[in-house]
């Protein structure tokens, strides 16, 4: 069986067996940064802070996902969440094309509701599930159980290109640009993006993390942490939680260029478990 995600995972060459990525896109009227693994993200972020007018994203089209399908009986899709993008239409009109075309192969379509470290804890849920002989459906159903078990929260220092794309009000993104002010949030039900607060200093912020994280139930085992150019940053939140959880397994990746684009520098995502009835 294969998994694929759209590169809004964050993930690269993971030791995963017969894994792929999609890339995104992201543009401004100048250039177009395909989020493939060869992208200079460091460049890209340095370009877009002195770019002035409007910069967005585009999803992978319809033949970038027939051409991850290819050669597969067995597929279960990973995409960030459909309120953000549009890559979960596309993969779901290339997983009809394919199996219309391929009569018997199987594809699943899961929209993650979220991105990044979310969507990493759920491929290494469905490579899990995949390890214990499970079948198609089976690994489909326990990967859609396990995803209403986790969550995201995040601490970001500018909210320029979230704003840009009518994803966050312009008044509150530029309230960040003074006074060293960060936001925190997390990713609703719905998948979209809110903001619920704000904390002075990357140290506090962190502790608002903490303290969400708890409110949410965290089971103290797995986790995964994000970052956009702030690896200090990323292991200072781990330390954090180690200190109140220290037998958690946590794991810190560095942002692909959608991601990378919608965090900008300095921003911190931690994804996680909580206690709520799961599988396995």
């Amino acid at each position: 069986m294969r998994i694929i995600a759209d590169s809004s995972c964050d993930l690269y060459s993971p030791d995963l067996q017969d894994f792929k990525t999609v890339p995104l896109t992201v543009y401004t009227d100048e250039r177009s940064f395909l989020d493939a693994e060869d992208l200079d993200v460091s460049e890209m972020l340095d370009y877009l802070a002195r770019y002035k007018d409007r910069s967005y994203t585009s999803c992978p089209s319809i033949d970038a996902w027939s051409e991850a399908f290819a050669g597969a009986d067995e597929i279960i899709a990973v995409t960030i969440t459909s309120a953000l993008s549009g890559s979960y239409n596309s993969a779901l009109s290339a997983a009809q094309m394919y199996m219309d075309e391929h009569p018997g192969a199987k594809i699943s379509v899961i929209d993650s509701l979220s991105t990044g470290g979310e969507e990493i804890l759920l491929i290494e849920k469905i490579d899990e599930l995949r390890k214990q002989g499970l079948s198609f459906e089976e690994i489909d159903a326990g990967a859609r159980a396990y995803l209403k078990t986790t969550r995201l929260f995040f601490s970001f220092f500018s909210l320029h290109n979230l704003a840009q794309n009518g994803r966050v009000n312009k008044i509150v993104a530029a309230s960040l640009n003074v006074l060293n002010i960060g936001v925190t949030g997390t990713a609703t039900e719905e998948g979209t993006i809110a903001v619920t607060g704000k904390a002075r200093g990357e140290k506090k912020c962190q502790k608002v993390l903490l303290e969400e994280m708890e409110k949410a139930g965290f089971n103290g085992k797995r986790a995964v942490i994000t970052h956009t150019e702030n690896p200090e940053g990323a292991e200072s939140l781990k330390e954090l939680v180690l200190s109140e959880y220290p037998q958690a397994d946590i794991s810190i990746h560095a942002t692909r260029g959608l991601c990378s684009y919608y965090m900008e520098r300095r921003g911190v995502v931690i994804c996680l478990e909580t206690n709520k009835n799961s599988i396995g």
